[in-house]
């Protein structure tokens, strides 16, 4: 049995943490809560807004979409919805690159605000 101190710098939690709200709950109660890290902190302020940002505008952007679809503009509608939704997984591969790579690069339009908003995590 290895009893010696973990040397994973938060980079696993921090890769964890961007697979659905699912992934970031065992990043922060399995992983980070006994290692806490600068880089699995930083990593998790970050996802946990962009999970709640992605899920605010999927659910927002799916009735306005709805309603446009369902008053005869199905193309325009649906166009516009499959637009945010390729934004927000370029976001996501943006934000799972630099934790891959162990850095501490925030995701463009969210990233700095979650290090304010997310402080005590």
């Amino acid at each position: 049995m290895n009893d010696s101190p973990s040397t994973d710098s938060g980079k696993t939690a921090g890769i964890v943490s961007y697979f659905f709200i699912i992934g970031w709950l065992i990043a922060y109660f399995a992983m980070y809560k006994d290692n806490k890290t600068a880089q699995a902190s930083y990593q998790l302020r970050q996802t946990l807004l962009f999970h709640i940002a992605s899920m605010i505008i999927y659910y927002a952007a799916g009735a306005i979409f709805a309603a446009i679809f369902f008053s005869g503009g199905g193309t325009i509608g649906y166009s516009l919805f499959w637009v945010i939704r390729l934004g927000l997984f370029i976001l996501w591969v943006i934000g799972f690159i630099g934790a891959i790579n162990g850095e501490s690069k925030p995701i463009p339009l969210i990233g700095e605000r979650a290090q304010t908003m997310f402080s005590s995590i």
